[in-house]
């Protein structure tokens, strides 16, 4: 940890004691996991009094995050969402992670509102529910009603929160330093994670934001037949508090009631598929959080979309690149998928081509006797993740989140309808994906595209030839190498130098009769032992793997 971290260690210290101690207590119980008795183990216990040490190492993650408060389950959340980086098995546990948070009593919420807005309660509703209908970590719903009649939802910012996640955010920009240092945490790229919390914390903690997407999606689905997306009062919003349109509807997360309605299942399991591929593959921007809790059946039949925090805009790189994994995916192309995977995703030096290519071989002839309809995109998509991550190539942000949004989009159409097959939805699709990239308007903006990066090259090039011309007329021109891989060779030299030193200085020391004890130099004797000691380290060090410190 840096020194300049210290003055905000100092300013919340208090916050950096109970964060440790709740760290502490859920590591404790992953040391004793490993023993057999039980006595040590109860003791041990969470705030529901559940038995930490009986839990996995996954679990106790989760539960130490929801004990943390609101900051670190909205850092799950995002967590979650990057399975290329903490690996499936942890992401979809960090989805069980309970957002429910306690209310707000009345009191303070109509002081939020009364300060951003400049009217009290009563001015600004007809009736104003005074029981939250959901508490997240960020903010508090209430079901309200205008002056006009209309219903509305009013999503309220809790009091102090952005204090409270500014503090939780310099710990843990801390606590990213630190666990960069431990080989353990390394693989899970803290800062990288902290960072792209931080980014997403700054605009969900922005209601503003929130309504611009609401505005967004209106503007794009406002005729649409399969979805609906309420609309947002912009005179009653402000960064803090949120007023838009009342959903009535049955909400996804409970099939029993969906199953109630007398709708057709498949039809509305199909129809909310086909409006999230339209929002990726069409219009380059999608709700990216379909968890069934915030879906709903509408009683027209219509998908009703909640909760817009989290939305993902794709360039048309990120897009193509999207489309043509999913094209070799389905077309079972494996050299193609690796080429796109190496291409568009953070890869680590020394990368092993081969056995990656051989790897995706493999899982594409997994999936190549599948039909359509029976095609699991949501299993082929989970393990592809586990081969990237076994190989530390990690995807771009949007990308990684939309691999994400298919599978829980799957999973949650599942719920209705047990045989729904997405790849079977993507289908019609794929034939557009092809025709779309081939389309003279698709090849003409790319050409664009590539003229002006050409443009920029020609402009930047000149420039710097120049600087490097003048750095080197002037002898500031510096060559700085990389040397990877010389360290245990160095090691194994610098050794063999310092035995044959050794050696020879024994060979005076005994010459001499230095310190003798019975005419034999006993420093001499002894540097002779050690000599040998180390020339018999070198040797089976050189035997054994060609150096001293092995690089695996």
């Amino acid at each position: 940890m840096r020194i300049s971290s210290i003055p905000q260690i100092y300013r919340n210290v208090n916050r950096w004691g109970e964060i440790f101690s709740i760290l502490s207590k859920y590591g404790l119980a992953g040391w004793l996991s490993r023993f057999d008795f039980s006595l040590g183990k109860s003791l041990l216990k969470n705030r529901n009094g559940q038995v930490l040490a009986n839990e996995s190492r996954e679990t106790r993650i989760r539960l130490a995050m929801e004990e943390l408060g609101p900051s670190f389950i909205k850092l799950g959340q995002v967590m979650s969402t990057r399975p290329d980086v903490v690996g499936t098995e942890l992401a979809n546990e960090l989805q069980k992670l309970q957002t429910e948070v306690p209310a707000d009593s009345l009191e303070e919420v109509a002081a939020v509102i009364a300060t951003e807005l400049g009217q009290p309660l009563d001015v600004l509703f007809a009736e104003f529910s005074e029981k939250p209908v959901a508490s997240a970590s960020i903010g508090q719903v209430h079901r309200a009603r205008l002056h006009s009649g209309a219903d509305v939802a009013v999503k309220v910012q809790h009091p102090q929160i952005k204090q409270r996640m500014r503090v939780d955010l310099e710990i843990l920009t801390g606590l990213a330093q630190l666990a960069e240092k431990l080989p353990e945490l390394r693989p899970y790229r803290p800062a990288l994670v902290v960072s792209e919390f931080q980014r997403m914390l700054r605009r969900e903690l922005d209601f503003t934001c929130e309504r611009r997407h609401l505005d967004h999606f209106n503007r794009a689905f406002g005729e649409s037949t399969q979805v609906k997306i309420p609309a947002s009062h912009p005179d009653l919003s402000t960064e803090r508090v949120l007023v838009m349109e009342w959903l009535d509807g049955v909400p996804l997360s409970s099939p029993e009631r969906v199953r109630a309605v007398g709708v057709d299942l498949a039809e509305v399991a199909r129809a909310g598929a086909e409006a999230y591929l339209e929002m990726i593959f069409q219009h380059g921007i999608y709700h990216a959080d379909p968890h069934p809790g915030n879906l709903l059946l509408m009683p027209d039949g219509k998908i009703g979309l909640l909760d817009f925090g989290m939305v993902v805009r794709m360039d048309d790189s990120i897009r193509e690149a999207i489309e043509e994994m999913l094209l070799a995916i389905v077309e079972q192309d494996a050299n193609r998928l690796g080429s796109v995977v190496v291409r568009v995703g953070a890869v680590p030096a020394g990368l092993d081509e081969t056995s990656l290519n051989l790897d995706l071989s493999d899982f594409v002839a997994h999936y190549a006797n599948q039909s359509i309809d029976r095609f699991e995109l949501g299993a082929a998509l989970t393990e592809m993740i586990d081969i990237m991550l076994q190989y530390h190539i990690m995807l771009p942000s949007p990308m990684s989140l939309l691999l994400k949004v298919l599978i829980m989009l799957e999973g949650t159409a599942k719920r209705l309808q047990p045989d729904f097959s997405l790849m079977e939805v993507l289908e019609p699709y794929r034939q557009k994906i092809v025709a779309r990239r081939m389309s003279p308007k698709r090849q003409l903006r790319k050409a664009r595209r590539m003229a002006y990066e050409m443009q920029l090259l020609a402009e930047v090039v000149p420039r710097r030839l120049r600087d490097i011309l003048q750095q080197v007329q002037a002898g500031r021109f510096d060559v700085h190498l990389d040397h990877r891989g010389l360290e245990p060779s160095v090691n194994r030299l610098v050794l063999g130098m310092l035995t044959s030193a050794l050696f020879l200085g024994s060979v005076l020391l005994v010459t001499h009769q230095v310190w003798p004890l019975k005419e034999v130099s006993v420093p001499g004797t002894a540097g002779f032992l050690l000599s040998g000691v180390l020339g018999l380290r070198l040797l089976r060090a050189i035997s054994k793997s060609g150096s001293l410190d092995r690089r695996k």
